[in-house]
């Protein structure tokens, strides 16, 4: 009996869709005046042609063409998907450019128009919080011992995130700007991520304080293990809460009393300018540049700046903490961060040239999507590492026998059993290094409180020389290069992942900065 010829029929459903999804991206790309309507016009005719064809050879595409012809079953067998391929390697150079073209226009219309740019920055921003979620669930998993209070200063970006959004909703609905161009609100909300971040860089200062202090040297200078007490933000979400909430409400409050009490209006400085310099001041430094209204103010600048280098002490903490406890999943934390520090490098570069290259924002929100997907999936396998296994499918049916669910218990610790061990590391492998992520060994021996006062005090006088050296050049007050916008933002990016990189291939190197 001779064998039936076997077509992957499965192919042509796959590519009548992919077809549809061209043409429609064509309609939408010509309706937004993206593409000129010549190419959407070929994109139609070949999605018209290409369902008639194919709807007339293929039972299984019927109910995606809507074609009816009754010589579509003795043709079946006739069809050859290299004369498919052949008929549409014509259009590539089509599809190829109608999305080159709408990517380019896309970029242009987003960054010449802050109201494009934000509408395209908003579903990302949106899309970040799924995979955001999934780093909080896998970097809690129990037997990856997290400290407590680390776990709560990730958790506090999410209402950072909350908290931030009717700050937005009232700068537009108030002034009809958008919230980076009205100082006193935007001042008030991004305090919120520097408490976030500070609550983290203090739960991991502390929870590396005290393993050090239990892996103490005696007078032979032999290591010896002393069984000490955590303190409370290791093993306890308790301290840390009560913290956020104290903070948040000093937040709140420099919104709400500027609000309730005095005259407040677009650009209204964020707690009253009280660290600027007086204007007499500024202009005796010589012929510099106007200050456009939407400049932030000094406490504005310390804000965004305490943030940024708080994160990367941040992900100093946790490549030390992964030699502390010898997984090196922990160090794919760090990696996993990067991204997310560019992304707070991005928005700092925004208000460095005054809100002037709006495409930096929606370049600000991927940036925010990509990172927290890698920080996820750095989570993911850290979870992994310490035995994290998905539930089985049977245990998200709700009539589940008990003893199914046994049978799953014991072959979940069969499983366990045979998982190799992971690499431990050594713990003298990386030394510190001189960088802002080191700070924390820096200033090891200060107590949190001088700690976080010296990094302020740090944070300030950057924040001076930011506000007021800028404005010697026009560059930034004229600028709006997006360009040069990028290179702002790649640079010290690429500069912060190349010594990580060095880092992990060469303990001894100290980096650049």
């Amino acid at each position: 009996m001779a064998q039936k010829r076997r077509h992957p029929l499965f192919l042509m459903p796959l590519t009548s869709a992919l077809i549809i999804l061209f043409s429609e991206l064509g309609s939408l790309a010509s309706a937004f005046q993206l593409v000129p309507n010549s190419q959407y016009r070929s994109i139609k005719h070949f999605r018209q042609n290409y369902d008639y064809r194919i709807g007339t050879n293929c039972k299984f595409c019927k109910p995606f063409t809507g074609t009816n012809s009754p010589n579509r079953l003795h043709m079946l067998h006739n069809i050859e998907v290299s004369s498919l391929l052949v008929d549409t390697a014509g259009y590539q150079d089509i599809l190829s450019s109608t999305l080159t073209s709408a990517a380019a226009s896309v970029v242009e219309a987003a960054n010449s128009d802050k109201e494009a740019a934000e509408a395209l920055a908003g579903p990302l921003f949106g899309a970040s919080l799924f995979p955001y979620l999934a780093f909080l669930y896998f970097l809690d998993f129990k037997e990856n011992d997290t400290p407590k209070g680390i776990t709560v200063g990730f958790a506090t970006c999410l209402l950072f995130v909350f908290l931030t959004i009717p700050a937005a909703i009232a700068s537009q609905l108030l002034y009809g700007v958008s919230l980076a161009d009205c100082d006193w609100l935007h001042g008030s909300a991004e305090s919120m991520l520097t408490i976030t971040n500070l609550i983290t860089v203090l739960s991991f200062r502390q929870a590396l304080r005290w393993k050090e202090e239990q892996q103490m040297k005696d007078d032979d200078g032999d290591n010896v293990l002393r069984m000490l007490p955590p303190p409370p933000s290791v093993v306890s979400y308790a301290p840390m809460i009560s913290l956020v909430c104290l903070l948040t409400v000093l937040a709140a409050m420099t919104a709400i009393v500027p609000a309730l009490f005095s005259v407040v209006d677009t650009h209204t400085p964020y707690l009253g300018g009280f660290l600027d310099l007086p204007p007499d001041w500024v202009s005796s430094f010589g012929n510099l540049r106007t200050e456009p209204e939407n400049a932030l103010t000094v406490a504005t600048w310390i804000i965004h700046l305490t943030s940024l280098v708080e994160f990367l002490v941040a992900m100093g903490f946790a490549w030390k903490w992964a030699d502390v406890v010898g997984n090196k999943r922990w160090k794919g934390i760090t990696w996993g961060l990067l991204p997310l520090h560019s992304s707070g490098i991005t928005a700092c570069i925004y208000h460095l040239f005054y809100n002037h290259i709006p495409f930096l924002v929606p370049l600000q929100a991927f940036l925010t999507v990509f990172g927290n997907t890698t920080a996820a999936y750095a989570a993911y396998r850290l979870a992994l590492s310490n035995g994290w296994k998905p539930p089985p499918i049977s245990s998200f049916y709700f009539w589940t026998s008990s003893e199914s669910m046994e049978t799953n218990k014991d072959r979940t610790a069969t499983t366990n059993e045979i998982i190799a061990p992971i690499e431990l590391l050594p713990k003298e492998e990386s030394p510190s290094l001189i960088g802002f992520e080191d700070l924390g060994d820096a200033l090891s021996d200060d107590t949190d409180l001088s700690f976080v006062v010296k990094l302020f005090v740090g944070c300030a006088i950057a924040s001076y020389v930011i506000k007021y050296a800028e404005l010697q050049v026009d560059l930034f007050t004229s600028s709006s290069s997006l360009t040069l916008g990028f290179l702002f933002v790649f640079i010290p990016s690429a500069l912060n992942a190349f010594k990580w990189y060095k880092r992990s291939r060469d303990p001894t190197f100290e980096g650049w900065f």
